[in-house]
């Protein structure tokens, strides 16, 4: 499906909107959402990349899931808790997260990145989102980039806890559950050139459908199918 780019700055307001921060110094906001592939190609760039940024959303969001589960769960074990925050903050949830709010939308690519898809690639999008809340905190402080993270990342535990590994919990749930179902994974479409491929994947038990996903790897896409299988499961169950 063609995305619909929004990386001309003047609709930004919409991401701003989105995000529910206005930032006093829209130079971040600039500089978190160019890729250095960009800023490459523009050597009058006012701004630096996002790499930066980046590096200190990082750190940032470190500290924030960490407080916030240490008083969420306070008779959870470090080793158990150090799994957690892993599954919330890894590449595939960031990405997913970021996809929630369209920031991919919004990125300030190169051609050449362009062009090989790097608008859906988690690990630019899931660094994106790390720049962009470096870019709240130095523009509103801790307070402001705590709000952000717990209303787009720290939201809905329970089940972005599933993401980091659902396909092995998926098999666990079916060897327990569903012991006389086969669940195997099958390729329903692949777009794009060889150097941008997105996939689509079913889940699938006995021969039904229980869960979909898309990706730029077929594994990637079969992550979030199972995943998306273990939501459905859990609501019928």
């Amino acid at each position: 499906m063609e995305m619909s780019v929004k990386n001309d700055r003047t609709s930004w307001e919409q991401l701003q909107e989105t995000i529910g921060y206005l930032f006093k110094e829209p130079m971040l906001l600039d500089q978190a959402m160019s890729h250095s592939s960009y800023v490459n190609e523009h050597k009058r760039c006012r701004h630096g990349n996002n790499e930066r940024l980046e590096f200190l959303g990082d750190a940032v969001l470190e500290l924030i899931s960490s407080d916030y589960l240490y008083g969420m769960y306070p008779k959870m074990p470090e080793g158990e808790l150090t799994k957690l925050r892993a599954s919330l903050v890894c590449e595939p949830t960031l990405a997913m997260c970021a996809r929630a709010i369209r920031l991919p939308d919004y990125l300030l690519l190169g051609r050449g990145e362009e062009l090989t898809g790097g608008r859906s690639r988690d690990s630019i999008v899931s660094d994106a989102m790390e720049a962009l809340i470096g870019a709240i905190y130095l523009d509103g402080g801790m307070e402001d980039a705590r709000s952000f993270v717990c209303r787009f990342i720290l939201n809905d535990i329970e089940h972005k806890k599933l993401f980091h590994d659902s396909k092995t919990i998926l098999q666990e749930v079916v060897q327990k559950d569903f012991r006389e179902e086969e669940l195997s994974y099958v390729l329903v479409d692949e777009q794009g050139p060889d150097h941008a491929k997105r996939f689509h994947v079913n889940a699938m038990l006995g021969g039904r459908p229980i869960g979909d996903g898309t990706g730029s790897t077929k594994k990637a896409a079969e992550q979030e199918a199972a995943y998306r299988a273990l939501l459905n499961l859990q609501s019928t169950s």
